[in-house]
């Protein structure tokens, strides 16, 4: 009767059986034996604690019982490690296993089929650990024996081959897997029926490798051949039939085609509404699936919803304890999360912690993982210091829970420099994001796609430090991983032509950045659905380089398609919305069209004050904008008061000296300068200037700008002396940070030139603007404004001559 309601997923009934068995009169090895089954049936419940205490009073009832060599002491032994591994208390693990080991090479001969189990278990510990070298030693170990044991084609060399695959694809050896899954699928189109379950297992494997691949239809060709099997194999409402739709939806979900996934996931629930009791925890599973597919859709209170039913069907399944309560308050965190309700976001985060303290070991990596996640959500709030230290507390347990080159450790790196690059610490960033990379030369192959995120996120720093020539390197190297190891047109392909098309940008190397840009739209429009939000991020990129060239109408063209995008992909409110509104804004102000610009940027922060906190820094880059227009407009307090509301934000929300405080007193420096007010804009200028020396690299073009603004106001002021002197470090570091045609260059040539034609040097002035027009013919189109600016200061002075 226990294992009748075991078999059928009654595990309250059958645990409730084995105590009562307990309390009746047992010989020993019964009761051993009832233990070793309530153990069972403890552990499958999620209660660790309880299932290794009834394990190991088996084991003591079996060693008093049994001779000392007893293939039942092993399988004590094995049972009691396989609760370790889901403890995450993985060398204790491992110690039992061997333990079971050795009892079995004492009781069996040397290539026994026990022996190949035992190599097994002690590979999946190693697997794991993340230790996939060691892993995968052990269940080559387990071939060994069993290809003596067993005959050519036993399925369990079929079993074993799929073990390997399961490593190779975790190592990121993609290629292997899929031999060691064929090889796999051989043996057992030979040895089994050809409908047989274990062959829809194999197409299912291979399925997952071609899904890691990002080869989405040969992954769906490969899910939907292991459906088919299933549909003949088993009953029409089995679960594996349930599991197999799951798969499916899980393609669609990362093909952008959320309806098909939808219906999919809705399919498996369907199965398991008939096949299972209505609470039974696989609704969970799928409530959650469904839930994930909502949230991709930017569908957050749908999404809440089905993560929420998950919830309430495992608080009457499971333990009050059990990690899977844990996850589901994870994912209603990351609705939260991204509705910018940060506060029940960390709330839902901190209460899944609680869970995983009382449920986990003190080192277990989930622990890791909530700390992690409660960090993001400090670092969506702007609170960097303390994201930097849940980031560390993540990290210090790792470092305990895992051997030293996991690769969950590089991800921990990976994070911390995330922080570091918001506060504008790029040196601290970099250090991480190095270090995260040594992990990954060690842990992975040498084309693994987490090696070209190393990479990415290494240029993305240099980028920010203005290293344009080392952020490219950087990015090259991540582009050629990529074409490695992906298919020629998988997303994250167009997500490097992208990063690269960002530096060209940096650069002012626009048609390049163009270049990029179109080249990454093109992957993405066959790669994904038409309205996918990545494309609008490509077509928001191209708005921004046509802007740069002064090609506004192609900007407002690209700028209004990635807003239509956002609009049929996004709830009304969503940030990304009012990024979309932010940039038309600023085609708008290029253009002149202050009303229009002002009435954008208004749009953007109207959505950013429902989205996000009050305190949050996009908030203050929002007044920022608004002030800009109103300097434009001449309407200079207000102008003021925007940027000084944008300061108040960023005094509260960044550390002392990052970089967009000095954005913040340029600003406010730029109005003083327009209102005649020359010493307080030349302090603020100056300001910001010291900020820039200790956030920022010596040469980086942001103290370019600086030097070049304090320029400006002596030259107001008369001072042409000085003037000259700041507009020229301006150009010394501008020569250093930038290509050789860069529009600035042409910028600081043609303020040089005013000072000496203010100064009566006209000669010099000329030369100058000569060069500034020079640089200008090559970097922008022919029609910018900036080259029908200059040829009238040359026309002017030309005059002079006569």
């Amino acid at each position: 009767m226990v294992q009748l309601m075991y078999k059928v997923n009654n595990y309250i009934t059958a645990e409730e059986l084995c105590n009562h068995l307990l309390d009746t009169p047992l010989t020993r090895t019964t009761r051993g034996a009832v233990l070793h089954y309530l153990g069972v049936i403890e552990n499958q419940r999620g209660d660790y604690s309880k299932a290794l205490s009834s394990y190991e009073r088996s084991l003591e009832i079996r060693k008093i019982a049994l001779s000392p060599n007893h293939p039942d002491l092993a399988t004590s032994n094995n049972n009691i490690a396989m609760v370790y591994c889901d403890m995450g208390e993985y060398s204790k693990a491992l110690s039992s296993h061997e333990r079971s080991l050795e009892i079995r090479k004492t009781g069996l001969p040397p290539n026994h089929p026990d022996f190949a189990q035992s190599y097994i278990t002690i590979g999946n510990v190693y697997y794991n650990m993340g230790e996939y070298s060691k892993a995968l030693s052990s269940y080559e170990r387990s071939l060994e024996i069993q290809k003596i044991a067993l005959p050519p084609n036993h399925p369990d060399l079929a079993a074993s081959y799929n073990n390997i695959g399961l490593v190779y694809c975790n190592m990121g050896e993609y290629s292997k897997a899929l031999s060691s899954y064929e090889r796999s699928l051989e043996i057992r189109k030979i040895a089994l029926p050809s409908n047989h379950p274990d062959l829809a297992a194999s197409y299912n494997n291979i399925g997952g490798v071609y899904y890691n691949m990002g080869e989405y239809s040969k992954a769906l060709s490969s899910y939907e051949r292991s459906l088919e099997i299933l549909k003949i194999a088993l009953s029409p409402n089995h679960p594996d039939l349930a599991a197999s739709y799951n798969n499916i939806g899980l393609v669609y979900c990362d093909m952008g085609e959320y309806s098909k996934a939808l219906s999919s996931y809705e399919r498996s629930l369907e199965i398991l509404k008939i096949a299972l009791p209505p609470n039974h925890p696989h609704f969970g599973a799928s409530y959650n699936n469904i839930g994930g597919v909502y949230y991709n859709m930017g569908e957050y209170s749908k999404a809440l919803s089905s993560y929420k039913r998950s919830l309430e069907i495992q608080k009457i399944s499971l333990s009050p304890n059990h990690p899977h309560l844990a996850t589901s308050y994870n994912n209603i965190a990351m609705v939260y999360c991204n509705m910018g309700e940060y506060s029940k976001a960390l709330s839902s985060y901190e209460r899944s912690l609680e869970i995983r303290k009382i449920a986990l070991p003190p080192n277990h990596p989930d622990l890791a993982a909530s700390y992690n996640n409660i960090a993001m959500v400090y670092c969506d709030m702007g609170e960097y210091s303390k994201a930097l230290s849940s980031y560390e507390r993540s990290l210090g347990i790792l470092k305990i829970a895992l051997p030293p080159n996991h690769p969950d450790l590089a991800d921990s790196y990976n994070n911390i420099a995330i922080v570091y690059c918001d506060m504008g610490e790029y040196s601290k960033a970099l250090s991480s994001y190095e270090r995260s990379l040594e992990i990954r030369k060690i842990a992975l192959s040498p084309n693994h796609p987490d090696l070209a995120a190393s990479y990415n996120n290494i240029a993305m720093v240099y980028s920010n430090m203005g290293e344009y020539s080392k952020a490219l390197s950087s990015l090259e190297r991540a582009l050629e991983i990529r074409k490695i190891a992906l298919p020629p047109n998988h997303p994250n392909l167009a997500a490097s032509y992208n990063n690269i098309g960002s530096v060209y940008y940096n650069m002012g190397e626009y048609s390049k950045a163009l270049s990029s840009y179109e080249r990454s739209l093109e992957i993405q429009k066959i790669a994904l659905p038409p309205n996918h939000p990545d494309s609008a991020t490509s077509y928001n990129n191209i708005g921004s380089v046509y802007i740069n060239m002064g090609e506004y109408s192609k900007a407002l063209s690209s700028l209004e398609r990635a807003l239509e995008i956002r609009k049929t992909g996004l709830p009304p409110n969503h940030p990304n919305l009012a990024a979309s509104y932010n940039n038309i804004g600023l085609v708008y102000y290029n253009m002149g069209e202050y009303s229009k610009a002002l009435s954008s940027y208004e749009r953007s922060l109207e959505i950013q004050k429902i989205a996000l906190p009050s305190n949050h820094p996009n908030l203050a880059a929002s007044y920022n904008n608004i002030g800009l227009v109103y300097c434009n407009m001449g309407e200079y307090s207000k102008a003021l008061s925007s940027y000084e509301r944008s300061l108040e934000i960023r005094k509260i929300a960044l550390p002392p000296n990052h970089p967009d405080f000095a954005q913040s007193y340029n600003n406010i420096g730029s109005v003083y300068i327009n209102m005649g007010e020359y010493s307080k804009a030349l302090s603020s200028y100056e300001r910001s200037l010291e900020i820039q020396k200790i956030s920022l690299p010596s040469n980086h073009p942001d103290l370019a700008a600086s030097y070049n603004n304090i320029g400006n106001v002596y030259i107001n002021m008369g001072e042409y002396s000085k003037a000259l002197s700041s507009y020229e470090r301006s150009l010394e570091i501008r020569k250093i940070a930038l290509p050789p045609n860069h529009p600035d260059l042409a910028a600081s040539y043609n303020n040089i030139g005013l000072v000496y034609y203010n100064m009566g040097e006209y000669s010099k002035a000329l030369s100058s603007l000569e060069r500034a027009l020079e640089v200008f013919k090559k970097s922008l189109p022919p029609m910018h404004p900036h080259l029908a600016l200059v040829k009238t200061s040359i026309e002017n002075i030309k005059k002079r001559f006569k």
